[in-house]
């Protein structure tokens, strides 16, 4: 079992207008009206591991429940729950704006032959900005740096906005994986890195 030990820097400085989540009609980066202050404040984004037990990040948590609960049935939702997230294998990050405002969290659980991306989520004031690609970066490096160099994931197909950031990072559609089973509610995709070490290359 590969695990959570160690970090990589914990931080990285993001400006806007990176590739990333899919904008939405009229949102062009600009600030609106009277948020200019708060615009600002958000070209500064600090992206660390921190723990999942946290009010501020909970409730990121309960907004992407709300958001996907209504979605699909029960049995294609495969969500893990925050004592899931705290266990030592899971690598868990937070992106906070320069006010220490908790925008967007995700996770990675390490397994001793790939990633799983789990509980990927922007805040929808955020979105557009550059902040999912990044925290993706982040968590994949993080994940490299214990190495893991294979990722996987599944999500739902009627998140068209997830499946195009996945795809411009490079995830490409595949099988269910692990315990997966074939959902017409699911899409798998999976991304590997790196090369393999010479001993490995057969």
């Amino acid at each position: 079992m590969i695990r959570a030990s160690g970090r990589a820097p914990s931080w990285l400085c993001a400006s806007s207008g990176a590739p990333d989540d899919v904008r939405r009609p009229g949102d062009h980066g600009a600030p609106r009206d009277g948020a200019s202050d708060r615009s600002l404040s958000t070209r500064i984004m600090r992206i660390a591991l921190e723990s999942p037990d946290q009010p501020e990040v909970i409730a990121l948590i309960d907004a992407l429940d709300a958001y996907q609960i209504p979605l699909y049935p029960a049995e294609s939702h495969h969500g893990i729950d925050i004592a899931a997230l705290c266990r030592p294998e899971v690598l868990f990050a937070v992106a906070r704006t320069e006010g220490r405002d908790a925008v967007a969290c995700g996770a990675i659980v390490l397994t001793p032959k790939y990633g799983e991306l789990k509980r990927m989520f922007t805040r929808p004031d955020h979105r557009g900005r550059g902040v999912a690609g990044r925290l993706l970066g982040f968590l994949e490096a993080e994940a490299a740096a214990r190495g893991c160099l294979c990722f996987m994931l599944e999500t739902g197909y009627l998140q068209p906005e997830a499946l195009g950031l996945y795809e411009r990072f490079g995830y490409r559609r595949r099988g269910p994986f692990g315990d997966y089973v074939e959902d017409p509610n699911s899409v798998f995709m999976h991304k590997r890195i790196g090369l393999p070490h010479p001993r490995d290359a057969g």
